[in-house]
């Protein structure tokens, strides 16, 4: 499903990827774990296509992005990629609902259609109560469980976690540990999850560790 090549990206002087090489098969959970400033975050940035790397190439599903321009790469990004990251991003003035339609809507889906899909979801992870509520009156639990619907909502082949339970206390982050496995079952999605939190990163199907640029044997 992802397969990264001689992946290569420097900040300035400070080299912080040198020569990744990485494939992660579809349907799997994948965790990349590593000291902060390892190179953890920039990876996944690259892999997700918000960034790109000086040298080598990413192929997702067969295409390789790094040949698309950005008109193109936005609309591949759209419907193939969904992102979790560790601040849930939602919009305050928007409910629950508003929120995880977005990116559907974006990607030109009807209003009709896309809330639709969007109540399955959040019915999906127990928010159905929940829709109409706006991000504040949400626990933080709650907040990032709608992240996660927005991140489904346009049936992604791959999701990106960035420190998904990094801000959630240890109930709220099992409970999000054991969802990711739940929408793997359900949807069969590809996961790839940056995490300090050593019981998610041990859950995965396979564990990569990231140190001083390069990925550990």
């Amino acid at each position: 499903m992802i397969k990264a090549q001689n992946i290569q990206k420097s900040y300035g002087k400070l080299k912080v990827l040198k020569s990744i090489d990485l494939e992660i098969n579809k349907g799997e959970i994948v965790s990349i774990v590593g000291a902060s400033g390892a190179g953890k975050t920039t990876l996944l940035h690259i892999l997700g296509t918000l960034d790109q790397p000086e040298e080598g190439k990413v192929v997702i599903d067969d295409v390789e992005v790094n040949l698309l321009n950005d008109k193109k790469l936005s609309k591949f990004r759209n419907k193939n990629i969904g992102f979790v990251f560790q601040f849930h991003h939602l919009l305050p003035e928007f409910t629950a609902l508003e929120n995880v339609c977005i990116p559907s809507f974006i990607g030109g889906t009807s209003k009709k259609e896309a809330e639709e899909k969007a109540v399955k979801l959040l019915d999906f992870l127990g928010l159905s109560e929940r829709k109409d509520h706006k991000p504040s009156q949400l626990s933080g639990g709650e907040q990032q469980r709608v992240a996660v619907a927005r991140a489904l909502i346009n049936n992604p082949t791959v999701i990106l976690a960035d420190e998904p339970s990094g801000n959630l206390d240890s109930a709220s982050a099992k409970e999000l540990h054991s969802l990711f496995f739940s929408l793997r079952d359900e949807f069969k999605q590809t996961f790839v999850i940056v995490t300090h939190n050593e019981e998610l990163a041990n859950m995965a199907d396979r564990k990569l560790t990231i140190k001083d640029g390069v990925i550990l044997k």
